[in-house]
């Protein structure tokens, strides 16, 4: 198998990072909100929902309908499937064994029985995946989640999380063996199944960006107290670590509409 220059670059980078990191003990969650750029991101989440409003939103109800349509289920499954590869990559990253094992059976599975991934017949025999990404995977090798920032189109992030998207456009090891035009079905099925999501979750999303006294408060919180919370946070003293629970609590900023008048100016003197 031909192996490109830019592939072979990217895996003596990533060797070296984990021998450079092993020893580095996994990083305690962060607590808090570290948001130096909130009104540059500010400037970010309006254009975000704007873009929300005339385009993805009508598009995602258009391609998720009633939320039982099976074409959007097998392209979801598809999507999930070719996915799975840059899982494994991670979970080796990660010294995470049973993971990797677990997420290479369910990419056997569902390509063989499967018939290249439009049933996840892996699922269906009990097999779940073990579902991370290279943001995960820094912050086990104990990178600081660093300042909250808002990408253009992605949404909420952290400065960990913005680096993790990046490294994990070419961590799937089959962008770098499928041909052309096979290496564009991924990428394609990805968005289409995430745009079917935004509908499918639309009476959610739309509360959080539409119905919030301030929906950027509102989405940093939820997508902290979540990420945290996929990260192991300590949910007895993370206020952010249980997405069931207070958000706020004591933290000093504190939500100026958990109490009074939701619609009140927060910053009136």
């Amino acid at each position: 198998m031909k192996v490109s220059f830019k592939s072979f670059i990217l895996r003596g980078v990533l060797v070296g990072a984990v021998l450079g990191l092993a020893a580095c003990a996994p990083r305690p969650t962060e607590t808090g909100i570290n948001d130096p750029w909130e009104a540059a991101n500010r400037r970010t989440h309006a254009f975000n929902k704007s873009l929300d409003r005339a385009v993805l939103r009508p598009l995602g109800r258009g391609l998720a309908g009633d939320g039982s349509d099976p074409l959007m289920a097998t392209v979801g499954n598809v999507a999930g499937n070719l996915a799975t590869p840059g899982l494994v990559v991670n979970n080796l990253l990660q010294a995470d064994g049973k993971g990797a094992v677990t997420n290479t059976a369910r990419f056997l599975l569902n390509s063989t029985l499967g018939f290249a991934g439009l049933f996840d017949v892996a699922t269906m025999a009990g097999i779940y995946e073990a579902d991370t990404d290279f943001g995960e995977t820094l912050h086990v090798w104990g990178a600081s989640e660093g300042a909250y920032v808002e990408l253009p189109v992605f949404g909420p992030s952290t400065e960990r999380d913005a680096l993790g998207r990046v490294v994990d456009m070419f961590t799937n090891p089959l962008s770098h063996v499928l041909d052309k035009p096979e290496k564009y079905v991924a990428p394609v099925a990805s968005v289409t199944s995430k745009l079917a999501d935004r509908g499918k979750y639309a009476q959610t999303v739309d509360s959080v960006l539409y119905d919030s006294a301030d929906s950027y408060a509102q989405s940093r919180s939820t997508y902290l107290q979540n990420r945290r919370y996929e990260l192991g946070g300590d949910v007895a003293s993370d206020p952010y670590g249980d997405p069931y629970g207070d958000p706020y609590g004591a933290d000093p900023y504190d939500d100026p509409y958990a109490a009074g008048d939701p619609y009140d100016d927060p910053y009136a003197q």
